[in-house]
């Protein structure tokens, strides 16, 4: 066996704090809290991501905010295909390097891409059928729903954010924490927690704390209203969150008899919140104006 077939056979060596600090400091690299910067240096963590996110042999995955590649080289150590979206020039150019030296048997199967996540489409990312990430918590909620909508082979995924985004991406409607990231999450997939993590897990340590969130697409309800008209309706609806839906909606349709027979076309309580209402009544709602 050739040294070059035992470092393919010994797969790819994860990042810890050591690894991290050093690569960092190689790139002359200070953490920023603009860019959302908090490096996962503890390897159980990044292995049990990838065990979360329920991946099939071989999948396609999509990474947002790779950094030093910490998540990265636990995803190419079972076998699946990378496509990193990495915004910060420094470490997109470092990353194709640090894939060589700890995982150069799976380098072939890593390609970074840098641009910012909330404008890629799929001539930069291709078709990836898993989005797994560690996102910029400024940007998380803004970036998800960007790659759902452009990314429609984005099947399935496990992101992780600030703990109390996860909440509001997950949470249903009547909930405390349900608004507009949970409403136009439900558009595009069916989300749910998939558990927290630690703090002392990054360097730097965040001052929040972080979850998972799972997603998995479904089809959108049906109506005959586009996407961004239904977008329109949940904006309306939380922009007064405490009154009622009728008079949330007063700038979307300020004709108060129009409003009132869309309400009924809809089959909407007036009296309700609009975080009472779940994607299928906005859908109705939006389709009830054609």
């Amino acid at each position: 066996m050739t040294s070059a077939d035992s470092n393919t056979s010994a797969g790819p060596r994860l990042l810890g704090p050591a690894e991290v600090r050093s690569l960092a400091a190689s790139l002359g690299l200070r953490p920023t809290k603009q860019r959302g910067q908090n490096f996962v240096i503890d390897p159980n963590t990044v292995r049990r991501i990838v065990r979360a996110a329920g991946l099939s042999p071989a999948e396609h995955v999509l990474e947002v905010g790779p950094g030093l590649g910490s998540l990265t080289l636990a995803l190419l150590a079972e076998g699946h295909r990378v496509t990193a979206v990495e915004i910060d020039p420094v470490l997109a150019a470092a990353l194709p390097s640090t894939i060589a030296s700890y995982a150069p048997g799976q380098a072939a199967s890593f390609e970074v891409v840098l641009a910012d996540a909330l404008v890629v489409g799929p001539a930069e990312i291709g078709t990836p059928s898993a989005c797994v990430a560690n996102l910029p918590y400024n940007v998380a909620v803004p970036v998800l729903l960007h790659l759902l909508e452009v990314s429609p082979t984005l099947r399935h995924g496990l992101v992780m954010v600030q703990s109390e985004v996860a909440d509001r991406l997950a949470a249903p409607p009547g909930s405390r924490t349900y608004g507009v990231p949970s409403a136009k999450a439900a558009w595009y997939a069916e989300v749910r927690r998939a558990g927290p993590i630690g703090r002392n897990v990054f360097w730097p340590a965040p001052n929040v704390d972080s979850g998972l969130v799972a997603f998995t697409r479904r089809e959108p309800p049906a109506t005959p209203a586009s996407r961004e008209e239904v977008f329109a309706v949940i904006d309306a609806a939380f922009s007064q969150r405490r009154k009622t839906i009728r008079s949330a909606l007063a700038r979307w349709i300020p004709d108060r008899s129009v409003l009132d027979e869309v309400l009924a076309k809809a089959g909407i309580d007036p009296g309700l919140r609009g975080e009472m209402l779940g994607i299928e009544e906005f859908a109705a709602l939006a389709g009830a104006r054609h």
